[in-house]
């Protein structure tokens, strides 16, 4: 599991560009694809201390030198998919916390 200060541009439907930053990204071996976790650059936490998080999962272009911004983002297709990103990002959040309070 990567993460660090990355950012990717995603193009909305109105072909709108929207500046994200990366939360973390990861492999997974069960569904042969890798997935992004991000959020708006800036967003606000809300009433309940939340920020919105979009997953997608993505491919990366061999012929890019970026990473996540090098390749193409695509849906998240299954609930199978969902419960296991909801998974990871479980884990990194209380993995988060903890460092916090160390």
């Amino acid at each position: 599991m990567e993460h660090g200060q990355e950012h990717i541009t995603v193009v909305d439907e109105n072909g709108n560009e929207q500046l994200f930053e990366v939360l973390f990204t990861f492999e997974s071996a069960d569904f042969g694809k890798s997935y992004v976790l991000y959020f708006p650059v800036g967003a606000e936490e809300d009433e309940e201390g939340e920020i919105e998080i979009h997953a997608s999962s993505f491919t990366e272009n061999a012929d890019s030198d970026e990473t996540a911004g090098g390749g193409e983002l695509r849906p998240v297709e299954t609930d199978a998919e969902w419960d296991m990103i909801e998974e990871m990002l479980n884990t990194f959040l209380d993995e988060e916390e903890e460092n916090e309070e160390l």
